[in-house]
């Protein structure tokens, strides 16, 4: 009897380690069949917006003192030199086009504690975003604009939609002064009364033109995250999915990044 309730009992362990290894190790026809469940199955469809801009040999640099003209450059060509393969050489400003500010960039004691691109947030770069559009405010976002946005508590990203857009600034190769941007007064107060890690703009800087060093030190003092010069031509207001990765750069202050939104 006793040797019975044994046997019965190791066919119980066997079977069940069996199920066991059956869940942990599917089979490829119960693969197959998911991969078929999956196919029919209703999914639903999202649109990508891609909101960088390429790195064409007109785009405009600040100050038009770094020209990205040559940024790509073909150093061995199969056809020119018989080479076995196709061989290119990027060399770039680092702010160039659509790009992210890491701390550092203004503040040099975060520069030499090595705040740079690569210890950026990604939970900060990846998540939900809201987008304002302010294109038909006069002037520069100042503290009163900011207050009539209403900016609720708890939004971490914001794109601002501005004038440069329907001016087209982005496509001129000339750097223009007269973009639109924060002013010192306008950054201060957002990072004084709302929640956000993250702030987008539509030009190669956040800030005005007559105080570049104001707004970067409010934000960057704040360890906010800035993308600048984002392509927003066919971006309306509301909310979307930012997904905004700079390359693993080490000792550098910003990048260049490919910036999407998914909705």
């Amino acid at each position: 009897m006793k040797v019975c309730s044994l046997i019965l009992l190791l066919w119980i362990t066997v079977v069940n380690a069996l199920e066991l290894v059956d869940e942990a190790y599917p089979s490829i026809e119960t693969l197959a069949c998911a991969a078929r469940s999956a196919g029919t199955a209703r999914v639903e469809k999202k649109r990508i917006t891609d909101i960088t801009h390429e790195l064409r040999p007109d785009l405009p640099s600040f100050g038009g003192e770094f020209p990205v003209t040559d940024a790509v450059k073909l150093v061995r060509g199969m056809r020119r030199d018989k080479e076995i393969c196709n061989l290119s050489e990027l060399k770039i400003i680092v702010h160039s086009g659509t790009h992210v500010d890491a701390p550092g960039h203004f503040i040099n004691e975060f520069y030499e504690a090595g705040y740079d691109v690569n210890g950026l947030d990604l939970e900060i770069l990846v998540g939900p975003v809201l987008i304002v559009d302010v294109s038909k405010e006069e002037g520069h976002i100042t503290e009163q604009v900011l207050q009539k946005l209403k900016i609720p508590r708890g939004v971490e990203r914001v794109i601002f939609k501005t004038a440069n857009t329907p001016r087209r600034l982005m496509y001129k190769p000339e750097f223009d002064t007269s973009y639109v941007g924060f002013t010192k007064e306008g950054a201060e107060w957002l990072v004084t009364n709302t929640d956000i890690k993250l702030v987008g703009i539509d030009y190669l800087s956040v800030a005005i033109a007559e105080d570049p060093t104001g707004p970067h030190e409010a934000f960057l003092s704040r360890k906010l995250i800035l993308v600048e010069a984002l392509k927003l031509d066919e971006v309306d207001a509301g909310l979307s999915t930012l997904y905004c990765l700079p390359l693993r750069l080490i000792k550098a202050e910003g990048s260049p990044a490919r910036c999407i939104l998914i909705s």
